[in-house]
């Protein structure tokens, strides 16, 4: 069996995370570790120069004094013995689209993992929507990662719609809704979003336009002029 890691930024007490940890007991052994309190919108945030306690709540469910990358941190470095074969986090109580996603705990705690070598999904749904539906789509993606895998430092930020019409869209980033092919308009027209995201920044597109930076950088400006 496929052992999975779950956390979330809403905090271990969040029904969503129950009810993604029910979804996903089909398919694999799930260890829950997840922040003892809210903290949402923590981005990448990481605890320094203090401990990250945690505490055990049952076998398999731990609550950590800490933010969603730090639950995965903790879990890797002290809880898991050998790396688990997943992990997801959520599923996060409202959407992660667009400009969202910098300030997202949800996608930070999968963006962690990966940097740690693991495939990893972000899973939130909209406010209303029905949470265990969004969770088995959750585990329909989880068992084509566990097949197939992920391209390295590569995450899934799926995205689960207020009525879901059946259907998934890959999409891209967007910036605002009624952009085309985006997280925002797949979700707007009922679609299950998927959108591949990496580590790597790089503005590769526009590398060309900063090429001749460095060597006029270097020419000294004469300081007596």
């Amino acid at each position: 069996m496929h052992r999975i890691l779950i956390t979330n930024d809403d905090g271990i007490e969040s029904p969503a995370l129950k009810v993604l940890e029910t979804s996903l007991s089909g398919i694999g052994v799930v260890t829950v570790v997840a922040p003892d309190r809210e903290r949402s919108a923590t981005s990448h945030g990481i605890t320094i120069g203090q401990p990250v306690l945690y505490q055990q709540l049952s076998p398999n469910r731990f609550a950590v004094e800490g933010t969603p990358a730090d639950c995965i941190i903790a879990a890797l470095l002290r809880i898991f013995r050998d790396p688990p074969s997943l992990v997801i986090s959520g599923v996060n109580c409202g959407s992660n689209l667009g400009s969202d996603i910098l300030y997202s705990g949800t996608v930070a705690a999968a963006f962690e993992a990966t940097l740690q070598g693991i495939p990893s999904i972000a899973m939130s749904a909209h406010p209303q929507a029905d949470y265990p539906s969004a969770a088995a789509v959750a585990a329909r993606i989880a068992t084509q990662v566990l097949e197939y895998g992920l391209p390295p430092d590569v995450i899934l930020n799926v995205n689960y719609p207020l009525t879901w019409n059946g259907e998934f869209r890959l999409t891209r980033q967007g910036r605002r809704a009624g952009e085309p092919l985006t997280d925002y308009e797949a979700l707007a027209l009922g679609y299950v979003s998927i959108s591949p995201l990496q580590i790597n920044r790089t503005a590769h597109t526009h590398f060309e336009h900063f090429s001749g930076w460095t060597d006029r950088l270097g020419v000294r400006v004469r300081d007596d002029v």
